[in-house]
């Protein structure tokens, strides 16, 4: 119920989710475009990287994001496969006379313009057959759909099966992936001690309306720090080791996922770069806790909030967001008794407000000098 992803916009998002490093460390602070000339350097480590050193069979399948040319694709950043598309699925509508969006098996477009109302059964059909192919050796998967992002598109078997109009048959969609998924690993004798993790890359879109999802008692979405652009759902499934029905308050994020994973199989983290990220395996068992429980909130190259415990404190905006405009003072707000971010604490607490701006100063330091962004 406290879990974040560590950007509110796709591109950084998925490139801290990969690598356990905050984004802005890559450069990657916007996200990618068609025309992007750019995407996640070689230098980078990823989780596929990481565990396929390891022995482990790795498999992308799904919405890249981290560029599109040869050099930034799954394929060159540890997976020895790749079915998807390699950015947004609106990015044929909204990027300016660019091609339609392709599909690719690897490094090669199979479909173009792709057919956006059966993406989410072909994903499934591609991941269950991954797992298949598989079921002799250890493997990830790595599979961030395509849907819930907007334009929203359903197959003609779950058209009107819900309450919620189209956002709600692709949730239904969505929801039946899961169970196919989940009953292939049953069947294949494995779910007992296959950790599955379902979460977001970033809050609901909310100026797209009931397409865009909500964000309940949070504050704003997606493209912004406010706990309803970074706080996301997190569910987490390992028989063996995660005790069903357990509620977690204990706060964690995305960049926790690499170095989890490192101590579950025994992988060695690269020692010659910062990992940001924490061990959380503790928590999966429930016989610990985040070594840190701090987080900082990027978006578009600034630091723009931090938490501390239950303290999070928010800098001055005034400018728009996603064309509505937004102004605000500086915020210090408790989380743990405000998660919606409604009553400002920053007068009442100034001691607070002054040690943690000296924290945001001092990271922000620490991380110099940074790369130039991405494009």
């Amino acid at each position: 119920t406290d879990f974040y992803c560590c950007a509110p916009v796709c591109s950084p998002s998925r490139a801290g989710l990969l690598t356990g490093r905050y984004p802005i460390r890559m450069g990657v602070n916007h996200v990618f475009f068609p025309y992007s000339k750019e995407g996640i350097d070689a230098s980078e480590i990823t989780i596929a990287e990481l565990l396929k050193r390891r022995g482990y069979a790795t498999g992308c399948i799904g919405k890249w994001h981290l560029g599109h040319l040869p050099q930034f694709l799954p394929t060159r950043h540890g997976f020895d496969y790749y079915y998807g598309i390699p950015y947004s699925n609106d990015m044929d509508v909204e990027s300016r006379g660019d091609p339609p969006v392709p599909l690719m098996r690897n490094e090669e477009i199979i479909e173009q313009p792709v057919e956006q109302r059966t993406v989410t059964k072909r994903y499934t059909e591609e991941a269950v057959a991954f797992i298949k192919r598989h079921r002799e050796r250890p493997f990830f998967l790595y599979l961030p759909h395509t849907m819930p992002h907007v334009p929203l598109y359903v197959s003609s078997e779950f058209e009107g099966t819900s309450e919620g109009g189209l956002y709600g048959d692709v949730i239904e969609e969505m929801d039946w992936s899961v169970g196919v998924i989940l009953d292939t690993l049953k069947e294949r004798g494995i779910d007992d001690n296959t950790l599955v993790i379902f979460t977001s890359d970033n809050g609901p879109w909310l100026v797209k309306g009931e397409h865009g999802g909500k964000a309940g008692p949070l504050r704003h979405g997606k493209g912004t720090t406010f706990e309803g652009g970074m706080r996301v759902p997190c569910i987490m499934r390992w028989p063996a080791v995660v005790e069903a029905g357990r509620v977690e308050t204990a706060p964690a994020i995305t960049l926790d996922f690499l170095p989890t994973f490192a101590r579950i199989t025994g992988a060695e983290i690269p020692g010659d770069r910062v990992i940001d990220g924490q061990d959380i395996s503790g928590l999966l068992s429930g016989n610990g806790k985040r070594a840190r429980d701090e987080f900082y909130y990027f978006h578009g190259g600034e630091l723009r909030a931090y938490r501390s415990g239950k303290w999070k404190i928010k800098r001055p905006f005034k400018g728009k967001i996603y064309g509505q405009p937004e102004e605000h003072p500086l915020l210090l707000t408790d989380l743990e008794n405000d998660p919606g971010e409604t009553v400002n604490l920053a007068d009442k607490h100034p001691d607070i407000v002054a040690e943690m701006e000296k924290q945001m100063d001092a990271f922000w330091e620490s991380l110099q000098p940074l790369p130039p962004t991405k494009r």
